[in-house]
């Protein structure tokens, strides 16, 4: 042979033989049954709910702590603002203001007033509440100077919602702005904060 002859074909293969091996592709495993694959995906779960419930039981107080105090440092920073708007009310009406109404009101609806000083945001002035605690303020002593009486103290309390969920202390301050916290919870506030 020469080098310019072509190679001849292979012969065919003879009859009844089976096409080579690459015509049936590469084995296939045997296939699993349906029961085998239901088993496996239970026994992950079986395995995964204890791990799942563990890391609910560490995780969760710790983030109900992490909130209630978040909570209580609203919570101070809230009765600073109102202790603020105290100040301002009184220095522009000579008194302090006897509820969280008095302090607050509608920028729109006009000039501030005695009984409405736009000092504090409404929304805390109408339900009392925010973050998780309960806002009041009382007034304490009064002079009644040309008819018109003048309260010369205050205190404002700041409660939690639900004791040991929203918060585990409560707070009390007054004119002289010292804030105190009750351990309890409640307004028997002894304790500087810290």
């Amino acid at each position: 042979m020469t080098e310019d002859s072509p190679t001849p074909p292979p012969p065919p293969p003879p009859v009844g033989t089976p096409p080579p091996y690459p015509a049936y592709g590469p084995p296939q495993p045997a296939r699993r049954p349906a029961w085998f694959w239901i088993a496996i995906i239970g026994g992950c779960f079986v395995l995964l709910i204890p791990v799942l419930l563990i890391v609910a039981a560490l995780a969760i107080p710790q983030m109900l702590k992490v909130r209630k105090v978040a909570d209580a440092t609203s919570a101070i920073q809230t009765m600073r603002t109102i202790g603020s708007a105290e100040i301002s009310y009184n220095a522009a009406y000579y008194g302090y203001a006897c509820s969280l109404a008095t302090l607050s009101g509608d920028p729109s609806s006009g000039a501030p007033t005695a009984q409405a000083a736009q000092l504090i945001d409404p929304a805390l002035a109408a339900s009392g509440q925010k973050a998780g605690y309960t806002f009041t303020v009382t007034c304490g002593g009064k002079m009644t100077v040309n008819n018109h009486d003048t309260y010369t103290s205050y205190e404002i309390t700041a409660v939690p919602q639900a004791v040991g969920k929203t918060g585990d202390r409560g707070f009390c301050s007054d004119e002289n702005g010292d804030i105190k916290f009750d351990p309890a919870g409640g307004t028997n506030c002894t304790q500087p904060i810290e």
